[in-house]
């Protein structure tokens, strides 16, 4: 097995609890937004969708591990597995592997969430990172009886924060705050080593709750430039907190050994689409309260109907053409190896220290990016092979 290392960048996977597959039109609702109509995940002939049972699962995260990625993001919402009990399981399956468990604050106790995080950190010997998902979409907050606006949900969301450090900080904590009264709060035993937390968010409510309680303030793949100054917002939020925070990016990844290769891989993951389906999602996400979905969406808005993949390449090697059918992350790194390579270089030369990757299917694509990116990642000096 490689493991990669480095003091300025951690690559990490990501585990697609909701489906898997070929094409970006085939199977259930994706992980973070509608994908194709729910009937094509039980038709016999889509041979490409791959359902998200734990023996698949295990395949993919041992994969994630044996390439020496440092994680595996997983994600939460009504479309996917729940991420806590997937990765415990998981977890029992790998050896290295950590574990960014996405969950959202607002579903439960910010004491039984200290204590579930801290019961996970000793039972894998210190595997578990904690991805705080606010929430961007209203519907999605009242399946689960959650009815506050936006503005207020980040306010609890930055109670729920202080909560659970103050459980872990190793004497009783209490706090009163407009959503949580709490009292001696506790754990049976400080985790070893204490979650990192990672959160994400891009509206103006986000910014101050990441700013004061963010380990490593994440962000969807945007042109260089989006990057730079959102990373510009947060360090400034952050240094008026006294704080330095971390950086990461998430996005999709189609390598291969030529760039021809990697676009004709990338088309077909368009496979099927019409205009009328595009039409469809992007009626859906624009409904969405999400800042950080409106600028992705932004990105392909005067291309939905193009059938020139150039036309979704919205800087050299970042391709758009997956937020036409997918919500959340929207953006790919494609071409060759060393094109990928040097495009993760520019990124992590804005300031950017960690990479959450991913591509379809998952199991594949991490063999492709373990073995032909990351290795020219070390040469680059942006990883060393340990």
């Amino acid at each position: 097995m490689t493991t990669w290392s480095s003091t300025v960048t951690k690559f990490h996977w990501f585990l697609p609890t909701a489906s898997d597959g070929r094409s970006l039109t085939v199977g259930t609702r994706g992980t973070h937004g509608p994908g194709h109509d729910a009937a094509a995940a039980t038709d016999p002939g889509a041979d490409r969708f791959r359902a998200p049972g734990i023996r698949y699962l295990t395949q993919i995260a041992q994969a994630a591990e044996h390439m020496g990625f440092d994680a595996i993001l997983t994600p939460t919402g009504t479309w996917c597995e729940d991420a806590w009990l997937t990765c415990s399981a998981l977890a029992r399956e790998t050896e290295r592997l950590k574990f960014l468990v996405a969950f959202r604050p607002s579903f439960i106790s910010p004491t039984l969430a200290a204590q579930m995080a801290t019961t996970f950190q000793r039972q894998t010997g210190g595997r578990l990172l904690l991805n705080v998902v606010t929430g961007g979409e209203a519907d999605e907050q009242a399946r689960f009886g959650d009815h506050l606006p936006k503005a207020a949900r980040y306010e609890r969301c930055g109670e729920f924060l202080s909560v659970l450090r103050g459980a872990w900080s190793g004497a009783p904590f209490s706090f009163k705050g407009e959503h949580y009264d709490v009292r001696e709060a506790t754990v049976l035993a400080c985790p070893d080593p204490v979650p990192e937390l990672y959160f994400g968010g891009s509206s103006p409510e986000a910014g101050p709750v990441a700013a004061r309680h963010a380990d490593t303030y994440l962000t969807w793949g945007e042109p260089p430039e989006q990057v730079a100054q959102k990373l510009d917002w947060i360090r400034g939020l952050a240094a008026g907190e006294g704080r330095s925070v971390r950086f990461g990016i998430r996005f999709h990844v189609v390598a291969r050994d030529t760039s021809a290769q990697a676009w004709a891989t990338a088309e077909k993951l368009l496979v099927g689409m019409d205009a009328g389906h595009v039409a469809r999602v992007q009626a859906t996400l624009d409904a969405s309260q999400s800042t950080g979905q409106a600028r992705m969406s932004s990105l392909h808005a005067d291309y939905r109907e193009s059938t020139r993949m150039s036309d979704l390449e919205i800087y050299p090697n970042v391709w758009a053409g997956v937020g036409l059918l997918r919500g959340g992350a929207g953006t790919a790194l494609v071409g060759s190896h060393q094109e990928v390579a040097d495009r993760i270089a520019e990124y992590a030369a804005l300031g950017i220290d960690e990479f959450i990757l991913s591509g379809f299917p998952h199991l594949e694509e991490a063999y492709w990016v373990g073995e032909g990116v990351l290795p020219r990642l070390a040469h680059l000096g942006q990883a060393d092979a340990q």
